[in-house]
Formats: structure tokens, sequence, C-alpha cells
């Protein structure tokens, strides 16, 4: 089993800034056929789906929703993932989900986080 724990969410004004964190650790790239795993943000309102964010690979590519490209940036160390967040706007409220996900024989391995709550509001 794998456990990814977040951090860093909270209540902050239009326009400011904030710090994901996400630790993952237990049984990670357990079955992995090819050595690479991908770690992402993912946000859901309620009552919508849920939405990639952001995520990158170990091997450090990158990929960005259109909505808040320029404003966040993704990194990672090693089985760390963060997400610095500027420039924050009212429809970036919602809760943001840490995921892994690797491929095995049969498919793939994925988990998430339990979630955060990130609040945009004057």
């Amino acid at each position: 089993q794998v456990q990814l724990v977040e951090s860093g969410g909270g209540s902050v004004q239009p326009g400011g800034s904030l710090r994901l964190s996400c630790a993952a650790s237990g049984s990670i790239n357990r079955a992995n056929i090819d050595g690479f795993n991908t770690m992402g943000w993912y946000r859901q309102i309620p009552g919508e789906e849920r939405e990639l964010v952001a995520a990158v690979t170990s091997g450090g590519d990158t990929n960005y929703a259109d909505s808040i490209k320029g404003r966040f940036t993704i990194s990672r160390d090693k089985n760390t993932l963060y997400l610095q967040m500027n420039s924050l706007k009212p429809e970036d409220t919602a809760v943001y989900y840490c995921h892994i996900q690797w491929k095995t024989i049969v498919g793939r391995a994925a988990f998430w986080g339990q979630g955060t709550l990130v609040t945009v509001s004057s």
C-alpha cells in the first residue's frame, strides 16, 4: 500500500500564495514495469469532477492545466511533491488531492491522498 499525506492548505486572500506538500511513503513503484512514475495534483469543487492541476514524472517532465499556467509551479524531490501556488484566484478554491501512478503488468497502480482544502476569498 502507498500513503500520500498532503499539507499546506488553508485560507488566503485573492492574489496570495500557498505551498502544498505531499509526502508519499510505502510500496512506491511496486511491480513498476518501466521504472517511472507520475505524481500530480488534482482539485475538486463540490458537485464537479476532479480535474488535473499539474503533474510531474520521475523523469522531470511536467504538465499543467491551462487555467493555472504561469501561476502554479509543480516540483518534486524523490517522493515528496510540491505545488507552489501564486496569484491565487477565488476560482482556485477547491480540495486539492495528491496522486501517484505507475505502469504495472496488469495496467496501472494509482493512489490518492486524503485532500487538503484551499480557500481563496476576501
